[in-house]
C-alpha cells in the first residue's frame, strides 16, 4: 500500500511531465524486493525513505541492514537509486531530483 508521501511524489512526477514510474516494481527474483519508484527502460529506482526521524522502519537498525542488503542488490544488478525522505518529498526537492537526473541521462 502506498504511503502518503509516495502519492504526493507520484502527483507531483506527473504534473512535472517526467515518464511514468512503475510503482513498487520487484527486482532481484526470488526476492520479494520492492522499489516504490521505478523506470526499468534506464534502470532507475527511486526510494521514499519515510519515518526517518520516528524510528519508523527505516530508523531501527534492523530495517538499514535490510536497506543496505537492498541496495547493494540493486547496484549489482545494475540498477541506480536515488533515495529521498519525506522532508525532500513536501518542499519538491524529490521531484526537482528526478527532474535533474532525467535532464542528465537526455544529456548524455
Amino acid at each position: 500500500m502506498a504511503s502518503d508521501l509516495e502519492e504526493s511524489l507520484a502527483f507531483q512526477i506527473k504534473a512535472v511531465g517526467l515518464p511514468e514510474p512503475v510503482r513498487e516494481h520487484t527486482f532481484a527474483k526470488p526476492r520479494r524486493w520492492r522499489f516504490d519508484f521505478a523506470w526499468p527502460d534506464i534502470l532507475l529506482a527511486v526510494e521514499v525513505e519515510g519515518g526517518v526521524w520516528n524510528r519508523g522502519r527505516h530508523g531501527r537498525g534492523s530495517g538499514i541492514v535490510g536497506d543496505i542488503e537492498k541496495g547493494n542488490a540493486a547496484a549489482m544488478r545494475g540498477w541506480r537509486m536515488l533515495r529521498v525522505t519525506g522532508d525532500m518529498v513536501k518542499k519538491g526537492e524529490a521531484v526537482r531530483l528526478i527532474e535533474e537526473w532525467f535532464k542528465r541521462e537526455k544529456d548524455e
